[in-house]
């Protein structure tokens, strides 16, 4: 059998591994930060009527542009942040990657940098490889925040093509400030002059924040974009829906490396129904907030250290080994998430049986270290 390696493959790409968390069947499955509310069964059934309309049209092409589905979540974000969107504003493709990896076939490439501060959002790092775009790599401190003069000197030092920000961050769930954001994007611009630089903020968990979005930024910013996702506090990660927010320019260029016809007619016709259940979605994602919130108390309670979360996720720890502390809570029927952030793991908030299984399993494999 042919290896891999063996393959006229680029060499960026020699001993790399995928993106991927294990999918494992245990009782309590807490490791990809997943909605855990089944959607309703009303909304069910609407999605039912929507798609069976979509399926008469099937022999056609779907509407290339999706204007419905941007129209929608134009005044989703609308309504949800304070600031007047307007559809041309908006872009949408299957998941937030595809956004990110259009985002840097526009703007990345070969002969362009993108700026990351690590521990983030792995896939950042790995679309800008496979789009052959430098990858950058800027610090974080010890509690997981972006020290902004730090990072000003970052982007003064590399000027990079495009910077990323990740708020709130995954693994950490820490948010940035909109003073940060805004003294990060305007050093972007200043590092390399001209057209500047793209500066994208990763909002994939912004409906669980306890800060307001920092969207209405965009006004007056041409090169800031926020991208955003179904699959978080919509609870339709089987969807692959995500979408951005920026100046109209964007949009226009994105489309320059979109496939054609990219959106099926049946996902768009599933997101839209979805966008008709907005506010009862949204009444989980409250439930969720204060499920996390209470993971936090119970988790500092047992003295374990817990990162300050704004996300439907937590990062805790101080381990040894946090991988073998991994393994005993898998061994106790719980699956969190290794990120390979040293000492520390991460727990997707899930409902509140799976939160008090995952509990029980930390007091007892914390029990079992100390003894």
């Amino acid at each position: 059998m042919t290896r891999i390696d063996e393959l006229p493959i680029r060499d960026e790409l020699r001993g790399k591994t995928p993106y991927g968390a294990p999918q494992l069947e245990v009782p309590v499955r807490l490791n990809t930060n997943e909605n855990p509310h089944p959607l309703p069964e009303a909304l069910v059934q609407r999605i039912a009527e929507r798609v069976a309309e979509a399926a008469r049209t099937l022999n056609r092409y779907p509407d290339r542009d999706a204007v419905g589905l941007r129209t929608q979540l134009a005044g989703y974000l609308t309504r949800t942040t304070g600031h007047a969107l307007e559809p041309t504003q908006v872009w949408a493709a299957n998941g937030s990657n595809e956004v990110l990896q259009q985002l840097l076939q526009t703007f990345g490439g070969p002969g362009r940098t993108a700026l990351g501060f690590d521990p983030s959002y792995s896939m950042h790092a790995l679309i800008a490889r496979g789009t052959g775009t430098g990858w950058i790599s800027g610090p974080r401190t010890p509690e997981f925040d972006i020290d902004t003069e730090a990072a000003v000197t970052v982007i003064d030092e590399h000027r990079p093509d495009v910077v990323f920000l990740c708020s709130p961050n995954n693994p950490t769930g820490t948010a940035l400030a909109a003073e940060s954001i805004l003294a990060l994007y305007d050093a972007a611009q200043r590092a390399k002059g001209g057209r500047g630089a793209l500066v994208v903020v990763d909002e994939a968990y912004a409906e669980f924040s306890h800060r307001p979005s920092t969207l209405p930024l965009i006004e007056g910013r041409p090169n800031l974009v926020f991208t955003r996702t179904m699959s978080k506090a919509f609870g339709a990660a089987g969807l692959r829906l995500g979408y951005l927010a920026a100046d109209r320019a964007v949009v226009d260029a994105v489309q320059l490396v979109r496939l054609p016809y990219h959106l099926s007619a049946v996902t768009q016709a599933t997101a839209l129904a979805a966008l008709e259940f907005a506010d009862t979605l949204l009444g989980y994602v409250e439930e969720l907030k204060a499920e996390r919130d209470r993971m936090v108390t119970e988790l500092t309670a047992l003295g374990v250290e817990v990162t300050a979360s704004d996300a439907n996720f937590v990062q805790f720890g101080r381990f040894a080994d946090a991988h073998a502390v991994w393994g005993r809570l898998l061994d106790h029927g719980v699956l969190v998430r290794d990120n390979g952030v040293p000492g520390r793991l991460r727990v997707t908030t899930g409902t509140r049986a799976e939160n008090d299984a995952f509990l029980d399993a930390v007091r007892a494999v914390t029990k079992e270290i100390n003894e």
